[in-house]
């Protein structure tokens, strides 16, 4: 066997090693460290030190090269993506630090860490998938372990509802994807992406096969009309699990979707750029109406990031190497924009108990810095020049445009003008509204600042500094 193949998983096998890291000094380490003679507990510092490590080393892509017989395929392309959800999964590890110190959590410290790693790890099997096995493989790996996540508080009613409507919405979306590929199998005799293509004529079985798979995938990134179950479990599941899914779930989930319409079903291109047209105008354009109704933060960050969805299909309808380009800028624009929204979310729940929008009346009074931060986030989500989201707009609308949807641009245009006003809502309610009892002036801890600076940082720099867009671009034409 040649085990220099192993080589192509640098970023897999460094992500087991922190699992495992993780798991061993939770096994050593105690929930009950304030008893006398007790062991010390696991803090947020050491998970974040090896994730820390873990992302700095697969920084850099390697050769391109397959594992396994083609089962697993790597390119640069890859490292990129997954460096990017390494980044989001360490903010977020960041943000949970005074969430995880609580009395009912803090005993489960190890659980959340590696539950949110093992997703992490399941995610990069679907990215670098060759065969439609690695890629279910993966897809699993990353969902189980959400479920628990959903209902990490399962002593609280509304989380443990979540978890039940994940884990069951879950069920059913795998079983169609599932399905899908099974059709995948039988009209074509392999599962292997590189020969699939050769086997595609479009046949009526062929079609239902791309119709299953792709309504697994609209589940999976929250696409109208799979997106019934998203208001309710962001909304149930604690705040720094919902900015888990929204950001590091959705982003590699779309990644997979475009790279597998590139190859499987390059050859039935018209079909499913045809879905995807009408998917991308129902998901941006309910998802606007909706967040427009909403009160409560969660459930209103919900709809947004079903909005958002949409726009990433701008990206990927082109099935261009800039449609791509543009897919993952945008995933890293999003990513640092949300977890921005996300981090004032959860410090102020978790300082106050209040997550809905008129309790943020008159923040701005009281706690002007985090008021700043949650504006310039809005901002960007809203693609307000010259935050990093106005950029990332402007590319995914020309890559799209490049490729002849013009209508659909201009469809989402008007949408974008519609989602500044509901953004707008939570700006006027921080520093126009008034409030008897406004929220109390407070600090935040060490890290949840380190965490929220690196997310204002993304939202100023990303957009300024070309480099960020021109690595992409390098390597975009390989998936």
């Amino acid at each position: 066997m040649d085990y220099s193949q192993f080589l192509y998983m640098k970023e897999e096998l460094s992500l087991v090693a922190v699992i495992a890291i993780i798991l061993v000094a939770d096994f050593f380490m105690s929930p009950d460290a304030h008893k006398k003679g007790g062991k010390p507990r696991l803090n947020t510092f050491m998970p974040i030190l090896v994730l820390t490590i873990h992302t700095v080393i697969n920084l850099f892509p390697g050769q391109a090269g397959d594992a396994f017989g083609g089962m697993y395929h790597y390119v640069p392309m890859h490292t990129i993506i997954k460096s990017i959800l390494s980044i989001g999964t360490l903010i977020i590890f960041l943000m949970a630090h005074e969430w995880m110190a609580r009395e009912d959590t803090a005993h489960k410290q190890g659980e959340f860490y590696v539950l949110t790693l093992s997703t992490l790890l399941g995610m990069y099997f679907m990215i670098s998938a060759g065969h439609f096995l690695m890629f279910f493989i993966g897809l699993e790996t990353a969902s189980i372990p959400m479920a628990a996540l959903v209902a990490f508080d399962k002593y609280r009613h509304n989380s443990a509802e979540a978890g039940a409507k994940y884990i069951l919405s879950s069920l059913f979306s795998s079983g169609l994807l599932l399905y899908g590929i099974s059709l995948i199998y039988g009209t074509t005799g392999t599962l292997y992406f590189d020969d699939i293509p050769a086997g595609i004529n479009g046949n009526a079985l062929q079609i239902m096969a791309f119709a299953f798979f792709f309504v697994g995938m609209g589940f999976k990134i929250s696409l109208v009309p799979f997106h019934l179950w998203t208001a309710d479990v962001y909304q149930g599941a604690p705040t720094m699990v919902t900015s888990y899914l929204s950001v590091v779930s959705k982003s590699s989930a779309a990644f997979v979707l475009m790279a597998v319409l590139i190859k499987v079903f390059a050859p039935i291109i018209a079909q499913w750029q045809e879905v995807l047209f009408w998917i991308t105008i129902a998901s941006i354009t309910i998802a606007n109406l909706f967040a427009i109704r909403q009160q409560n933060l969660k459930r209103f960050m919900a709809f947004s990031a079903i909005s958002q969805a949409g726009y990433i299909m701008l990206g990927v309808i082109g099935g261009s190497p800039e449609g791509m380009t543009a897919l993952v800028y945008y995933v890293l624009v999003y990513l640092v924009a949300t977890l921005g929204v996300f981090a004032v979310i959860a410090i102020i729940e978790q300082k106050t108990g209040k997550v809905n929008m008129d309790d943020y009346n008159g923040l701005y009074l009281t706690n002007p810095k985090l008021s700043v931060l949650m504006t310039l986030a809005l901002f960007s989500l809203a693609g307000i020049p010259p935050f990093a989201g106005f950029f990332s707009k402007f590319f995914i609308f020309m890559a799209a445009f490049r490729e002849g949807f013009h209508l659909l641009v201009f469809i989402a245009l008007v949408n974008t003008v519609i989602s500044l006003y509901y953004y707008l809502l939570i700006v006027k309610a921080m520093f126009i509204n008034k409030s008897e009892s406004p929220v109390i002036a407070f600090k935040s801890d060490v890290y949840s600042r380190i965490g929220m600076l690196i997310c204002l940082a993304g939202i100023l720099l990303i957009g300024i500094a070309s480099i960020f867009y021109e690595v992409i671009d390098q390597f975009s034409f390989g998936i």
